[in-house]
């Protein structure tokens, strides 16, 4: 098989299996939280790393919103688990910037939790896993675009980033940005999120004192998400309150 066929096909198998990317990143936290000794780093600096971990996660969180927010409905921003999905190439708004943000907002909102672990070696390391990881992905999904739009999808990625953007070269977004979208779609990766902070919070705490407690801010901000995510997925499924015409 040649290579170009090679990593289209492994592309598709870890598209296909993406949503287990979370799983393996919660069980090797786990060596990871037991073995980082963080007794060199002060109060004020944890303090810091903490913040810091949490403002990447919700840039993020921000990034894939925007995305969501301002993707029609058919177009090349909405892939299924069964595979890639576009009816039409899109081109504007933040896919003018970059061709990938949704997984830049996967990025940061899984490097912030892996910096919560405070061990800089497994941020690094993640990182580059992350890379090899969704490269492969990225490979299938442009390899998709390319045989469906042709010349058309080509032009545009030939002028635009594939992951760091480039705001010089913005277009005005062809829709305005729904925020009922973004309240449909995103409530399972919100409450993922707090839920690895939370998962990481509590584990340290384990792995320190050798008890485990649930009243932590992190238990409390976490059972807020829940609430949150549990009426948004009843709205979504009972309701019409958050449908939209035009929108996936």
């Amino acid at each position: 098989m040649a290579l170009i066929h090679s990593f289209e096909k492994s592309g598709n198998w870890l598209f296909k299996y993406r949503g287990e990317l979370p799983v393996v990143l919660f069980l090797i936290a786990v060596p990871v939280v037991y073995f980082s000794d963080i007794n060199w780093l002060t109060k004020a600096n944890l303090h810091l790393i903490t913040w810091i971990a949490v403002f990447f996660s919700v840039l993020g969180f921000v990034v894939r919103a925007i995305s969501i927010g301002t993707t029609p409905k058919g177009t090349s921003g909405r892939n299924t688990k069964e595979g890639q999905v576009a009816e039409s190439l899109n081109t504007t708004g933040i896919y003018s910037t970059m061709r990938h943000p949704l997984y830049v907002g996967n990025y940061f909102m899984w490097i912030g939790i892996v910096l919560f672990t405070f061990n800089f070696s497994f941020v690094l390391l993640i990182s580059l896993a992350f890379w090899l990881y969704y490269e492969r992905i990225m490979f299938a999904e442009e390899r998709f675009l390319e045989k469906k739009f042709g010349q058309p999808y080509l032009d545009w990625s030939l002028t635009t980033p594939a992951f760091i953007p480039s705001f010089k070269i913005y277009k005005k977004n062809q829709i305005p940005f729904s925020l009922k979208s973004v309240l449909r779609r995103e409530y399972s990766g919100m409450l993922a999120t707090v839920f690895g902070f939370a998962f990481i919070d509590i584990l340290r705490y384990y792995f320190s004192t050798g008890t485990i407690t649930y009243q932590r801010n992190s238990v409390y901000i976490f059972g807020i998400a829940l609430l949150i995510a549990l009426v948004l997925r009843s709205l979504k499924h009972y309701t019409h309150l958050l449908q939209e015409e035009g929108r996936s």
